[in-house]
């Protein structure tokens, strides 16, 4: 068990393939590492203390509450390192961080909803799609290639992801249809 979950085997291979598909796209190792390569390891890190407090939060407190708490310890700790880099935003930035701080919001909100109601191993896989948007993102809107490696990457997340999520509902279903036997008087 971990954080009061049951780790099924299909849960943690479906975890283990989005990771290899993570991988798959990133491959660290075969790529010169660059100072954003190390920013984003430290990204990944911070996440996954965030999901973890988010996950361990949502048991105990609604979700508006937890994204509010974690809104205040991102902001505090984080202000200090853009207090030296400040530059005062033109109305249309203005205008702009207020649209993405309400589409961050709207989804820490869902991400909580849905770590209050299913375990880690069945949500986290949906998060290695970040990866798939991100390059998607990346193709459509700065014309970055993709090359084969991703696009077996990406194949293999979604592939976890849809076979978690089939899963998942088969069993909820499962449950919730009576036996037979039961139905008979």
């Amino acid at each position: 068990m971990f954080l009061g979950e049951k780790l099924a085997a299909r849960r943690i291979l479906a975890v283990v393939a989005g990771l290899v598909g993570a991988m798959i796209i990133l491959r660290p190792g075969f790529r010169e590492i660059s100072p954003g390569h190390l920013a984003m390891l430290g990204t990944a890190l911070s996440f996954g203390v965030s999901y973890l407090m988010a996950k361990l939060l949502s048991e105990r407190f609604d979700a508006g509450m937890v994204v509010a708490m974690l809104s205040v310890m991102v902001t505090v700790g984080l202000a200090p390192l853009a207090w030296w880099v400040w530059v005062p935003p033109t109305p249309v930035q203005l205008g702009w961080l207020f649209a993405i701080a309400a589409f961050a919001t709207a989804g820490h909100y869902a991400m909580t909803r849905a770590f209050a109601v299913a375990p880690v191993t069945v949500t986290q896989p949906v998060t290695f799609l970040q990866l798939v948007w991100a390059t998607l993102l990346g193709l459509l809107v700065f014309g970055e290639p993709i090359d084969g490696w991703v696009i077996l990457g990406g194949a293999l997340i979604l592939g976890a992801v849809s076979f978690i999520t089939w899963r998942e509902h088969v069993l909820k279903r499962r449950a919730l249809t009576p036996q037979a036997e039961a139905t008979k008087l």
